[in-house]
This record gives C-alpha cells, sequence and structure tokens, in this order.
C-alpha cells in the first residue's frame, strides 16, 4: 500500500480524535442520545465538533483524488505521497488552530489542504 493510501486511512480516522476531544471536554454525554449532546456545546467542545464535521466533509474529496490519481499513473507515486502528505499536515494544523481558536489560520490550512487536492487532480492530467 502507498504513504498516499495510508493518507486516506489518516485523514478517515481523524474526524474520532476530535469527536473524543468533544465529548471529553464537557460533562454530560449521554450515548442514548448522542446528538442531543452537541446541540449545547459552546468553545473548546464546540468548536472540536466542527473540526470532526469538517474532517468527514473532506474526506470524500481527498480520497477520490488519491484513488484517481493513482488509476491515472500519470503522476510519479512520490509526487502523489508528498501531496497526500501535506493534505495530512495541512489537516492536522486546521485541526489544532480551529481547537485554539485562530480562524485565520484555520481557514488559510483549509485553503492550503483544499490546494492539495486540487494539485493531486492537476497531476493526473
Amino acid at each position: 500500500m502507498t504513504t498516499a493510501y495510508w493518507c486516506v486511512l489518516a485523514a478517515a480516522m481523524m474526524p474520532f480524535v476530535f469527536t473524543l476531544i468533544s465529548k471529553s471536554t464537557t460533562p454530560g454525554y449521554n450515548n442514548r442520545r448522542p446528538r442531543d449532546f452537541y446541540v449545547g456545546l459552546e468553545g473548546l467542545s464546540a468548536r472540536a465538533n466542527w473540526a470532526q464535521q469538517n474532517c468527514f466533509e473532506a474526506l470524500p474529496i481527498f480520497a477520490a483524488a488519491v484513488i484517481i490519481a493513482h488509476q491515472i499513473g500519470v503522476a510519479s507515486q512520490a509526487t502523489i505521497d508528498q501531496l497526500a502528505l501535506a493534505f495530512i499536515g495541512l489537516r492536522v494544523l486546521y485541526g489544532v488552530f480551529y481547537l485554539v481558536d485562530k480562524h485565520m489560520l484555520r481557514s488559510l490550512s483549509w485553503f492550503a489542504a483544499y490546494g492539495c487536492v486540487i494539485a493531486l487532480f492537476v497531476v493526473s492530467t
């Protein structure tokens, strides 16, 4: 399995890190009614939940970009791997910036990570 494919797995696991943070930083989580828990969240717990949601939203396009880049076979494996690793690194930064409420840095890291996805498509042409 390539590094880029491992990055897809890492991206798929990332939301659960933020879920754990969200649920562990506010008491009162009820597994029988998990969605009710998120309604009243504020601060760090709310931001962790939002980061989790965005990770789920970013996953399909990233996974598609990696798979397409592999299937087309035009780009070198090193290029695909570097872009995938950059995406993961930027998404980790995105989450950290979300947690510490640095909205401008969060947005910049989001744009840069999305740029990696676009680059994966571009190198596949």
